[in-house]
């Protein structure tokens, strides 16, 4: 059986495009780089577009999240083709990590400021979402948020969920988690650290919340990025 492998590369790639113009996407899960994913939503609603995952297999036709995702999607399908030894060695030739699962979660950036600046640069929510930025460490409530936004909670709510498709305190919750994928990326600090600094409660209630929202662990998180620097044995 011949199968379509959509492995898509830098955010303003059209790879996902042309099968989902065509109707071959049509009622099937598909994904694509995160930062492309709302766009390809957008364009095209009758594809159930997971913007969380590395690489979708429906069977004929799959689809992946970025360069690195690419190489997954082609080690899986290796594996689903001629078994896990020679998927491995593949993976060595390739000097690429052994397979990481299609549902492992693409590492997004939360409600960055850089990402919504095109689509509510002239709407109402502008100043909070910069408050928020500034104020995410702080032990913040959904009447902190109204207040600064000096709206009533009940109109917060609705321009929240008509604008970015979360609740204020959701969008609060994926600040936070960005800003704490920033310090495991770039400093030395521990949980402990990273929890206070960026407005969770506790080192448990951080560590939580990040393995929910990215599928990982904060260690693993960090030495993803900061520590595997050999080929894979």
């Amino acid at each position: 059986m011949s199968r379509l492998n959509l492995a898509t590369g830098p955010p303003h790639a059209r790879t996902p495009q042309l099968p989902a113009r065509a109707g071959l996407l049509d009622g099937r899960r598909a994904t694509t780089h995160w930062r492309a994913a709302h766009a390809l939503a957008r364009m095209f609603p009758a594809v159930d577009v997971d913007p969380e995952v590395l690489y979708v297999d429906t069977g004929q036709i799959l689809t992946s999240a970025g360069a690195a995702a690419g190489l997954d999607l082609c080690l899986h399908m290796i594996q689903q083709d001629h078994g896990a030894a020679v998927a491995a060695d593949a993976s060595r030739l390739a000097v690429a990590p052994l397979h990481r699962s299609g549902g492992q979660a693409q590492f997004i950036l939360r409600n960055h400021p850089d990402l919504t600046a095109s689509t509510l640069a002239t709407s109402a929510l502008e100043p909070v979402l910069g408050w928020i930025e500034e104020n995410a460490h702080r032990h913040l409530t959904l009447e902190d948020l109204a207040a600064a936004a000096h709206m009533s909670v009940r109109t917060l709510n609705r321009r929240f969920h008509a604008e970015t498709g979360q609740s204020p305190m959701s969008w609060l919750a994926g600040v936070r988690i960005r800003h704490a994928q920033e310090l495991l990326e770039t400093t030395d600090y521990g949980i402990e650290r990273i929890a206070r600094q960026t407005g969770f409660p506790s080192p448990s209630n951080f560590r939580s919340s990040f393995q929910k929202t990215l599928g990982v662990a904060p260690s693993e998180y960090r030495r993803t990025f900061r520590g595997r620097t050999t080929a894979p044995q």
